[in-house]
């Protein structure tokens, strides 16, 4: 509608309009819309404006030069010609989201007041904050609090008279939201133009007092910006002098700008509708999946959907968080599901039940599904006790399935989405479940189809497998596994990394105090090498037996996990006696003694292959064994853990006494940039 709207007026004003969102939080958010048909667009569009636009066209039918070059004794006065264009905008905008109403019925305004009649507090804002601000404004109004909102539709050109004409005259207090940051600036944008707005107006005599204005950041970077945290910004303009500037949704613990909230908040729009996470692992389809939920229910059924998707910098490999809501009203929260919030949590990889909190999510009463190679009676034990303790004292319901085993068997390989996604349907019952099955196949055609006829038959095979291997497991009422958590990054680790390092990576970044960051933006080196991702499904193994040395799997690897190093044999007396080393081939460039380990790092492999792929060396009685090959093997992960840690033990070689020049020698070299 904005962009029907948005047309309309440009052609009428003959000014460019430009629009804007913020970030992520938009452009990653699919939800149900209801599109103008053809039918309104063209009782919006003005065909007389259409062909007056075309005819100012540049065209060799009537040669002119538009855009010259021009001295300073004009180029003012070139300027200046465009006002009244400009000063007509905002006129012509609200024509046509008017025009738009009579159309549709949905009704648009420049500046849109949202509260109580007799308002006394206030909030203005733009952008998707709007969502969590309504909700909030709303449950308040309901409970008898004096307090409203603006949404800002139109922020240039600014029209200050609609502003004021928008608030009604009992506002006492106004806080001013502004999605960005201008240092040095007394204060950000938005919140100077309202200033300004009244100001004039109180200078002009058109308003016998001002009310208290105060500005402030959010939201920066599509950080959260929750309903609990616009209950907070009004509980400050409660106070004699509210802050200002303000910030919400941090901890300023430097310039104290900070406020205080209640993340408990809940406002009443969230009641009634079920909200639904899932942890994935990029490029294990999950994403896709929950993508095409969304349109299922959306299309099949009579609820609204909302997604919203959380990635990491780190892409394939790294983890997805998708937040998905159903409801029987539009969906306009604007944020991510938050604790004791989600009545399904679903966890689609087990290396993740030890690195994040996922069940703090789960509201009780619940549903936990977990994908885990164990076996349904016996993959209690393998859950964390933290865990163990939520799912009880919450009264979770518990399934399991192996996910991978039925990707494995119907050729799918790591594309575990499809099965996942059918399971999701099984147990959460928002469809029926034969027709739920046929939409996902219908749905998988529309994604897949144009990659061939046997990738949609393994995709049909592993829906129909997966609620063959679905288990709803049996919940015992006590915690069997009492041992301590592993610590995120281990005791050793600096300071920095204990502080800020490890906090990042067990999901708690927006907890880092503002005093905790480098003001530089210069940050220590190496700290990627406490991120133990553990990802791999299957590991490089080493066969000292055909292995000539040749340096290849070092070079192939893109994340410097496979390494090599050269020592004294005298260094291995007391190495695990799993660790694997022999005498380096070419032994005329070391000294005698001089022995070669090639060693995996288990938790920091993605197990992608690549070294196995460039590894030239083959078993001539067994051609598919090579002098690397993949396998999958937890006991074998273990035991490469303790042999990592011996090896990063052994010394570096001296770098001046090896052969730069030779793909060996300069992979036995210590890799400076690790983990990438």
């Amino acid at each position: 509608s904005d962009l029907l709207i948005a047309q309309a007026a440009t052609l009428e004003s003959r000014v460019p309009f430009l629009h804007f969102f913020d970030g992520f939080r938009t452009s990653h958010e699919v939800n149900k819309v209801a599109l103008p048909d053809n039918k309104t667009v063209r009782a919006m569009i003005d065909e007389e404006l259409v062909t007056a636009h075309r005819e100012r066209a540049l065209s060799p039918d009537h040669p002119v030069i538009r855009g010259t070059s021009q001295n300073p004794d004009v180029y003012f006065q070139g300027r200046e010609t465009v006002n009244p264009f400009y000063a007509e905008i905002p006129d012509k905008l609200q024509k046509a989201m008017d025009r738009f109403a009579e159309l549709t019925g949905r009704r648009y305004g420049l500046f849109e007041y949202v509260g109580a009649a007799q308002a006394e507090r206030l909030i203005i804002l733009m952008g998707s904050g709007i969502g969590a601000a309504e909700e909030t404004v709303e449950h308040l109004v309901a409970e008898g609090e004096l307090v409203g909102m603006l949404k800002v539709r139109l922020y240039r050109p600014f029209d200050p008279q609609r502003l004021l004409d928008a608030i009604p005259l009992s506002v006492k207090r106004i806080a001013v939201l502004d999605r960005t940051k201008e240092p040095g600036a007394d204060g950000e944008p938005l919140y100077k133009d309202v200033l300004g707005a009244f100001a004039q107006a109180y200078s002009d005599g058109r308003r016998d007092k001002l009310p208290r204005i105060c500005g402030g950041r959010y939201g920066l970077s599509s950080k959260e910006f929750t309903p609990a945290m616009v209950k907070g910004l009004f509980d400050e303009l409660n106070q004699e002098r509210p802050k200002h500037p303000f910030t919400i949704g941090i901890v300023d613990d430097v310039s104290h700008t900070s406020l205080d909230w209640d993340p408990a908040f809940r406002p009443a729009a969230s009641q009634g509708v079920t909200a639904c996470i899932f942890y994935g692992l990029g490029a294990d389809g999950t994403v896709s999946a929950n993508k095409n939920s969304i349109k299922i229910i959306g299309e099949q059924t009579d609820n609204y959907g909302q997604g919203y998707f959380q990635y990491d910098s780190k892409k394939s490999g790294a983890v997805t968080v998708s937040h998905l809501r159903f409801g029987p009203r539009p969906i306009n929260s604007t944020y991510l599901i938050g604790d004791n919030e989600a009545g399904f949590v679903a966890c689609h990889q087990p290396i993740f039940l030890d690195r994040y909190d996922m069940l703090d999510k789960a509201a009780p009463g619940g549903v936990f599904l977990l994908n885990s190679h164990a076996a349904p009676e016996q993959v209690w034990d393998t859950l964390p006790g933290h865990m163990q303790r939520q799912i009880i004292d919450k009264g979770l319901s518990f399934y399991v399935i192996d996910a991978y085993r039925i990707a494995d068997q119907t050729g799918m390989g790591r594309r575990i989405n499809t099965i996942m996604q059918t399971c999701f349907f099984a147990i959460s019952g928002l469809l029926e479940q034969e027709k739920a099955i046929a939409l996902i196949k219908e749905a998988v055609k529309k994604t897949y189809g144009k990659k061939g006829v046997r990738l949609l038959e393994r995709n049909y095979a592993a829906i129909d497998a997966a609620l063959a291997g679905l288990h709803q497991v049996q919940v015992p009422s006590a915690v069997s596994n009492e041992a301590a958590r592993r610590p995120t990054v281990p005791a050793s680790a600096p300071e920095f990394v204990q502080k800020v390092t490890a906090t990042i990576i067990a999901g708690r970044g927006d907890s880092i105090p503002v005093s905790l960051m480098p003001a530089d933006g210069t940050w220590p080196l190496g700290t990627t090498a406490y991120e133990k991702r553990n990802i791999a499904l299957q590991l490089p193994k080493w066969e000292m037996d055909l292995c000539t040395h040749c340096g290849k799997c070092p070079l192939v690897c893109p994340h410097a996990a496979i390494r090599s190093k050269v020592y004294p044999e005298a260094l291995t007396a007391e190495a695990p006696a799993s660790f694997l080393h022999t005498q380096v081939k070419g032994g005329k460039d070391f000294e005698p003694g001089t022995h070669i380990t090639y060693q995996v790092a288990p938790d920091d492999c993605t197990g992608c292959g690549l070294c196995v792929e460039i590894c030239p060396i083959r078993d001539k009685q067994d051609p598919k064994r090579k002098a690397l090959n993949m396998v999958e093997d937890e006991a074998y992960h273990e035991q490469e853990r303790a042999n990592w840690d011996f090896f990063l033990g052994l010394p570096e070689y001296d770098r001046s006494k090896l052969k730069e020049t030779t793909l060996k020698g300069a992979m036995i070299m210590q890799p400076l940039f690790e983990f990438s």
